[in-house]
C-alpha cells in the first residue's frame, strides 16, 4: 500500500498548481522557460540592432581607414617631391661641376672658349658686311695676285715652281 500512495502523491504534484513550497531547481528551470520564450519574442529585434550596430561600425572603420589611407598617401607624395627637388639639386650641382672641368680642360688644351668663338663670329658678321658695303659703292677689286707669267716666244703660260712642293719632295727624302 505504501506504493500506491507514492504514485497518487506524484500524480497530485504534477497537475497541481505552484505554490511557495517548489524546489528551487524547478524556479530556475521555469525562469529559463520564460528566457526563452522572451528571447524567441524579442530575438528578431535584438538581432535587428545588431546588425545596425555592426553596419554603423563598418562605415565608421572604413571612413577612418579611408582617412588614414589620404593621409599616408600626402605624406608620400610629400616625401617624393623632396626627394625630387633633392636628386634635381644634386644632378644640377654635377652637371656644373662637370662643365667646370671639361672647360678648364679645353683651356689647358688651347681650345678657345663659348665666348671666345662668339666675339669672333660677331667680327667676322661685321667685316662681311663693311665687305657688302665696299662692293655696293662700287669700290674697285683689288688685282689678282695670282696671274701666270706668259713667255714672250710662244705665248704659252709657264708654270712656277712651288714651293711646297719641293718642301715635300725634301721631307720624303729624310724619312
Amino acid at each position: 500500500m505504501a506504493k500506491s500512495n507514492d504514485t497518487t502523491r506524484n500524480k497530485s504534484s504534477a497537475t497541481a498548481p505552484q505554490d511557495s513550497t517548489t524546489p528551487p531547481a524547478q524556479h530556475v528551470w521555469l525562469a529559463g522557460l520564460g528566457a526563452m520564450a522572451k528571447a524567441q519574442e524579442q530575438g528578431s529585434k535584438a538581432i535587428e540592432t545588431l546588425v545596425n550596430d555592426g553596419l554603423a561600425f563598418q562605415r565608421k572603420s572604413q571612413a577612418e581607414a579611408q582617412q588614414r589611407l589620404h593621409e599616408a598617401t600626402e605624406r608620400l607624395s610629400h616625401m617624393a617631391s623632396d626627394f625630387g627637388q633633392q636628386a634635381t639639386g644634386r644632378v644640377d650641382k654635377l652637371e656644373h661641376l662637370f662643365e667646370d672641368r671639361v672647360a678648364k680642360a679645353l683651356h689647358r688644351l688651347g681650345m678657345p672658349a663659348l665666348l671666345d668663338i662668339q666675339m669672333l663670329n660677331d667680327r667676322v658678321a661685321q667685316l662681311e658686311a663693311q665687305l657688302a658695303a665696299l662692293q655696293a659703292k662700287g669700290a674697285p677689286k683689288p688685282a689678282s695676285t695670282t696671274a701666270k707669267p706668259k713667255t714672250a716666244a710662244t705665248g704659252k703660260t709657264v708654270k712656277a715652281k712651288t714651293p711646297v712642293a719641293s718642301a715635300a719632295k725634301r721631307s720624303k727624302k729624310t724619312v
